[in-house]
């Protein structure tokens, strides 16, 4: 496994991405991994390291290049339409790349990352699977146009989540909402909860991360992932 940092334009700025790749010549599945409020730090790029050492190009983009360096750097910063740029630059760098097989994308996502990743299965239908890790506030819009929930609809591809027992964003309600949303759309999804954890419980360099919970949830992802890219 190797990893390296590259610039792709969105637009006319630069992102950066961080870009973790297998050991071999490919092509190989890829996924999209969409950081947690934290940036594209230690915990993001190790969850992307995670991915190339299952066998996967994995890039995950750095969603608040737009901020200058004063600016705080908060979800609340973010706007939907602009993401969803970014999302689709990342598509296109690894889409252009001959170690990829641009047939098979995923997405996954931690913390505001899940609520991309759920977001993206519905507004980039490139993708194959997609995983959410305690995505909050998908009822709400950042910026304009309508919220990830009210977009259920149009999602494209298979989706898992997991959840918190005690997270309270996203909370028990609104599993049962986003469940029963899905459902209605008959839009396959696999949701799982995780009992003494609640949101970051992946994030090992936090004081919220559980053991028991990131050692379930990850071979569940690894799996469905492979279920649904790997051909």
């Amino acid at each position: 496994m190797s990893s390296f940092t590259e610039n792709t334009k969105v637009g006319n700025q630069d992102m950066e991405l961080y870009v973790s790749m297998p050991d071999g010549t490919g092509p190989f599945p890829a996924v999209v991994v969409a950081q947690h409020a934290g940036g594209v730090d230690t915990f993001i790029r190790t969850m992307t390291d995670r991915l190339a050492e299952a066998g996967y190009v994995a890039a995950a983009p750095d969603l608040y290049h737009r901020l200058g360096p004063s600016q705080q750097r908060s979800p609340r910063q973010l706007k939907d339409v602009e993401m969803i740029a970014d999302v689709r630059a990342t598509v296109d760098f690894l889409q252009n790349r001959n170690d990829v097989n641009g047939d098979a994308l995923g997405i996954t996502g931690f913390c505001m990352g899940g609520r991309v990743a759920y977001l993206m299965a519905a507004a980039v239908p490139v993708f194959k699977a997609a995983v959410a890790y305690y995505g909050g506030n998908i009822m709400v819009a950042l910026g304009e146009g309508v919220s990830p929930f009210a977009r259920t609809h149009e999602i494209d591809c298979p989706l898992m989540f997991h959840f918190g027992e005690e997270d309270g964003n996203p909370s028990p309600e609104d599993m049962q909402k986003l469940d029963t949303e899905l459902t209605r759309h008959n839009k396959p999804h696999e949701f799982y909860t995780y009992p003494n954890a609640g949101h970051a419980f992946m994030d090992f360099t936090g004081q919220r991360h559980r053991e028991a919970a990131s050692t379930t949830s990850w071979p569940r992802t690894l799996d469905f992932f492979a279920q649904h890219l790997v051909t």
